[in-house]
């Protein structure tokens, strides 16, 4: 497929130029003033033309819950979220179409989907999502979510002795699935990736992790995991290594230029320069940070130590959208104040750049994807410039970023191939997924959550709260 976007905005430097570009197959092929035209034609006039982002971190089955778990840390949060996992394919796959039809309409053309797995139906889960993915149209890297220890064992003991019982399923197994999934589902040439993705040092063995090592460089995977996400995460990583959970995944060589970490909101000087050194990328979800009260992570001082940053949504049950304009937004504004010198703020063309190029290079993408260049992929999204909510005209992407934008997004290529057109997802009927999720849903305001109930004293009791719980179980 051949196109060409007349008369389109783009940003250049400080400033913004009109071009023509055009596409041949799933490139990028020509950017430049008054081009001869090739293929279908695009009206580009008062459209802004920018890379897509990637939503660098997401949990797509999680929009089941979305707006459902009270306002908790994560450590009881996540026993609720257990509690009440989607079992059934029929929702995986709802949920996988609904989280990219959000993505793709926020400006994202790239999906990380850090996936929970249905017991005993693990490589049907996987399937199901890639099933979703594809038929949406857009890139997916689905990183199955996996865990070989219980989830007592996620809290640290606070000098307790604990039974955390046996995981559902031994190291051995975990990574023959992940093995076999790769074998079935890893297509990159066809916009579907698997990654190697352990939950984090709290629910997983330092076996588990030399095996996702070891399957990574072997088929030439990247890595995912959740890493120093909050306080509870920070002290249980001293009592299991006696050093930061950032040492000790250096010390075991997890952490590598294809290496992206969600969350890393509890890291201090010394893992920052670990960090920067291994080239790993941070994937920044300020939104559930402040859901959970996990913290603010420490942004500018990752950029200004080299550390690769990207953005991601999380899972609708800690955010509890998809709406990565949303999250780039707060990512970036949210940490004016954590720095009174105003020249280290982030602005919104790097936010922009964050978002995008940022979420290339955390895939090790980032001379395929990320930004408008001749020769990279046509993974591009054209912005309706107007737009009530883009008006009246000033800068465009500071409307974009600093604004609140609504149904802004016009076009949207990946590959080379329209995934929306005129304001409407291509390959997917809005109206039949919002009935469908509608159908499978209840109005549901409260519900007993029994492992809060078990979890709850136990965590006040580390944390240093007082001893009297709310009932919130």
């Amino acid at each position: 497929m051949s196109f060409t976007i007349q008369n389109v905005l783009i940003p250049v430097d400080r400033a913004y130029e009109t071009v023509d570009v055009q596409i041949e197959g799933d490139r990028i092929a020509a950017i430049a003033p008054h081009l001869e035209p090739v293929g279908t034609l695009i009206d580009g006039r008062n459209k802004l033309l920018l890379p897509g982002f990637v939503n660098a971190h997401t949990h797509s089955s999680e929009m089941w819950q979305r707006g459902m778990i009270p306002p908790v840390p994560l450590e009881l949060w996540i026993a609720e979220l257990y509690d009440f996992t989607p079992l059934e394919l029929e929702q995986v796959y709802l949920s996988a179409i609904g989280t990219a039809v959000e993505t793709l309409l926020s400006g994202g053309t790239s999906v990380v989907d850090h996936l929970v797995l249905i017991p005993g139906q693990e490589l049907a889960t996987i399937a199901t999502a890639v099933r979703a993915y594809r038929q949406v149209g857009i890139r997916a890297f689905v990183a199955p979510l996996i865990q070989d220890e219980a989830l007592a064992a996620s809290l640290p003991n606070g000098g307790i002795e604990r039974e955390h019982g046996d995981y559902v399923r031994s190291t051995a197994a975990t990574l023959a699935l992940i093995e076999e999934a790769v074998n079935q589902f890893h297509r990159p040439d066809e916009g579907v990736n698997i990654l190697v993705a352990p939950t984090g040092i709290q629910l997983c063995s330092d076996a588990l992790f030399a095996g996702c090592i070891e399957l990574s460089d072997r088929y030439n995977l990247c890595r995912h995991a959740h890493l120093s996400e909050t306080r509870a995460q920070k002290l249980l990583a001293q009592e299991k290594y006696g050093r930061s959970a950032v040492e000790h995944l250096k010390q075991i060589g997890f952490l590598s230029d294809r290496t992206s970490l969600a969350h890393c909101v509890w890291l201090d000087d010394a893992d920052i320069e670990i960090m920067a050194a291994t080239k790993s990328t941070v994937v920044h979800n300020p939104l559930s940070n402040l859901r959970l009260g996990s913290g603010i992570a420490p942004i500018l001082r990752y950029r200004q130590a080299g550390v690769n940053v990207s953005f991601g949504c999380d899972g609708s049950a800690s955010n509890d959208s998809q709406d990565l304009l949303e999250a780039i937004k707060i990512g970036s504004i949210l940490h004016n104040t954590t720095d009174f010198d105003y020249q280290n703020w982030i602005t919104p063309r790097q936010a922009i750049e964050m978002a995008s190029l940022g979420g290339a290079m955390g895939l090790n993408l980032n001379d395929q994807l990320g930004s408008l260049t001749v020769g990279k992929k046509a993974d591009l999204v054209l912005y309706d410039l107007m737009n009530l909510s883009l008006l009246p005209r000033t800068d465009p992407i500071g409307l974009l970023v600093l604004g609140r934008p609504v149904n802004v997004v016009d076009h949207a290529w990946v590959n080379g191939q329209s995934v929306v057109a005129n304001n409407t997802v291509c390959n997917v009927d809005v109206n039949q997924l919002k009935q469908e999720l509608f159908n499978q849903s209840q109005w549901n305001a409260k519900r007993q959550a029994p492992t809060v109930a078990q979890l709850e004293a136990h965590y006040r009791s580390v944390m240093g709260l007082s001893e009297s719980t709310l009932g919130y179980s």
